[in-house]
């Protein structure tokens, strides 16, 4: 299986366990020591909590795929091998500067 079909599996198996009713009430009552939150990764209506920016405080609010601001919560060591994954919520400045770094690379 290629690491692309791998981490798209675990996305999927990831935004599946969030969209169930019991998955969703784990995560709103607290994380547990083999689970990280990541950022900029979840789909609209998909998030496990409230926003990092405080527009919202429930889960199933976020209003845009990959908002840097949304988190669900993934085994430890996932988040980091998504693309636009990341530990600590990503703001709009932080994401404009990665994209002109990577533009200078190129």
């Amino acid at each position: 299986m290629s690491q692309n079909k791998k981490i798209q599996t675990l996305l999927a198996g990831a935004v599946a366990a969030v969209t169930l009713g019991g998955a969703t009430s784990a995560i709103a009552m607290g994380m547990d020591k083999d689970s990280e939150k990541c950022y900029g990764v979840v789909k609209a209506g998909m998030n496990a909590c409230g926003s990092a920016d405080k527009a919202h405080g429930c889960a199933g609010m976020a209003t845009e795929d990959g908002s840097g601001a949304e988190w669900i919560s993934l085994p430890k060591g996932t988040c980091e091998k998504l693309v636009g994954g990341s530990l600590e919520p990503i703001t709009k400045d932080a994401a404009d500067k990665e994209e002109m770094g990577h533009a200078e690379e190129h």
